[in-house]
């Protein structure tokens, strides 16, 4: 894979991902550099001459109107990341900080931060190496940035905190040691530039767009499948209805719902079974239309994030200015996030209820819990529990986090934007919604085998979903551990194995999305 270069304009969701997932190296531009080296300058400037500028010669937060002698600016720096790293709970996936570092070079690459090009390519080399630091998932307030996830990363630069490295959580100065990566003195302003940004909330919001926006995919391909298995109506995606509310991806779930079930001998018109079906069921291009709608809301705010400059003070190279301001305020994403998580939770809400349907003899006309030795078996009764108790607390996550703001630093800093817990709920949101949805690709396979066993009346793109799920999870005939089959298609959803079989089969899905 070819290498990365970054220069704080350029970088993309998929860079994220291969970064993140596949390990791609990252390299800092040339252009970038020279950037870095006038802002720098700056600083060193403003140092030497002893001038008020604040994170340079000064405290922070409530303290910046103490200045700090020269001689005493690079403990500054020390005692800034050593007192800020108090981070709680759980250390973050090595995914997830793969991207913050990412994202945090590529912020620094602009060259507005005063940091030096040695101390960035330090980052970069950890990063290329997989030196990996520790990062607690919790504590950050996602104002002033998320001041104590970074400094976490920032501590294992200086030799101190803790790191993954080959497989094993060790200290800080020992992956530097193992890695041969020299550790850095952290000069003035740069301890500043590197844990003053929005890159932790918005690395866990990228990924988990990236996810979102290939489970929007898995969800249409579901309840196409559950569509068949219930004999539905097709004639609610007709183009006509849905010209006539021209919401983007409301047309373009109802144009992916007749490419996924074209052919199909199982689905049905108006008034040959039913004159209507439940809301589940017709409604299905405005419910997932509209989540798939905020999703690529979120993209857009995504892809301006991980291209800007989000520390404090910023350096503006041509007038020599210093301007203190707050781009670190992370409300532009916070809210984002929240959104983020709502739209993916419906995509539970109305996958669950669809599960409902197959299972309740009285609303499918089939076998209770689709299993024929009713009684004996209990079948798929308690995969809808499971689903209705994701769904539920699902509902508990999609409070808002971005809603609540809690003054710190002695109320200097008094509206926070919690954008890193928004960011964190839509991530727990999105693992809950693909267990759903996992359990609907079992449930409406095992629904199918009862009307249509072997799956040879499905439709185009269904049959291809049906085929990938017999592959790995057999039909139901006696009960047996259900877990195991639950995990077993959840699998197929993160490895993107029945999107991409559908895909072969009928080409790409929601493909304004990604554009």
């Amino acid at each position: 894979m070819k290498e990365l270069i970054i220069d704080g304009s350029k970088l993309t969701l998929k860079d994220i991902v291969e970064v993140a997932r596949k390990s791609r190296t990252v390299k800092l531009a040339e252009k970038a550099k020279e950037k870095i080296n006038k802002s720098r300058e700056i600083v060193d400037k403003f140092v030497e001459r002893e001038e008020v500028v604040y994170g340079i010669t000064t405290g922070f937060g409530e303290l910046s109107e103490i200045c700090i002698p020269k001689a005493e600016v690079e403990q500054l720096q020390e005692n800034l990341i050593c007192s800020h790293a108090c981070g709680v709970g759980e250390a973050f996936a090595e995914e997830v900080v793969r991207t913050i570092m990412l994202l945090r070079a590529n912020a620094l690459a602009a060259g507005v931060s005063g940091i030096r090009v040695s101390t960035l390519e330090t980052l970069l080399e950890m990063l290329n190496k997989k030196v990996h630091p520790v990062i607690p998932e919790k504590g950050s307030l996602g104002a002033s940035g998320d001041l104590a996830s970074l400094a976490h990363m920032v501590l294992v630069m200086i030799n101190k905190g803790e790191a993954f490295y080959q497989g094993a959580r060790i200290s800080g100065k020992e992956a530097l040691t193992k890695a041969n990566i020299e550790p850095v003195t952290l000069k003035a302003k740069e301890g500043l530039a590197l844990i003053n940004g929005t890159q932790v909330m918005t690395a866990v919001g990228a990924l988990t767009v990236y996810d979102a926006i290939n489970l929007a995919k898995l969800a249409d391909i579901s309840a196409a499948m559950t569509l068949e298995a219930a004999k539905g109506i097709t004639d609610p995606f007709d183009q006509r209805v849905h010209a006539v509310r021209p919401h983007k991806h409301q047309q373009g779930t109802a144009k992916d719902l007749l490419r996924l079930t074209e052919g199909s001998q199982l689905t049905t018109r108006q008034g040959e079974i039913r004159v209507q079906d439940a809301y589940t069921l017709r409604c299905l291009p405005q419910i997932h239309g509209a989540s798939r709608d905020a999703i690529e809301y979120v993209k857009d705010k995504i892809d301006i994030e991980i291209n800007s400059v989000t520390d404090n003070p910023l350096i503006f190279t041509e007038t020599e200015d210093v301007i203190s301001g707050g781009n670190f305020h992370g409300q532009p994403v916070a809210l984002a996030f929240d959104f983020l998580g709502i739209a993916i939770a419906e995509l539970a809400n109305v996958a669950e209820r669809r599960i409902e349907r197959l299972v309740n003899p009285k609303l499918s006309g089939l076998p209770a819990f689709l299993v024929e030795e009713e009684g004996l078996n209990s079948g798929f009764m308690i995969t809808q529990y499971a689903a209705a108790s994701l769904v539920s607390e699902n509902k508990v996550l999609a409070h808002p986090a971005s809603v609540d703001s809690i003054p710190s630093s002695a109320n200097q800093e008094d509206h926070v934007s919690m954008g890193t817990i928004g960011a964190r709920k839509a991530r727990d949101i999105l693992y809950n919604t693909s267990r759903v949805l996992a359990i609907e690709l079992i449930t409406a396979a095992q629904a199918i085998d009862l009307i249509n066993p072997g799956g040879d009346k499905l439709g185009k793109g269904t049959k291809a979903a049906y085929q990938v799920v017999r592959d790995n999870v057999k039909k139901l005939v006696k009960d047996r551990v259900m877990y195991k089959d639950i995990n077993k298609s959840a699998e197929l959803i993160e490895k993107e194995e029945v999107v991409k079989a559908v895909e072969k089969a009928i080409g790409t899905l929601n493909q304004e999305l990604e554009e």
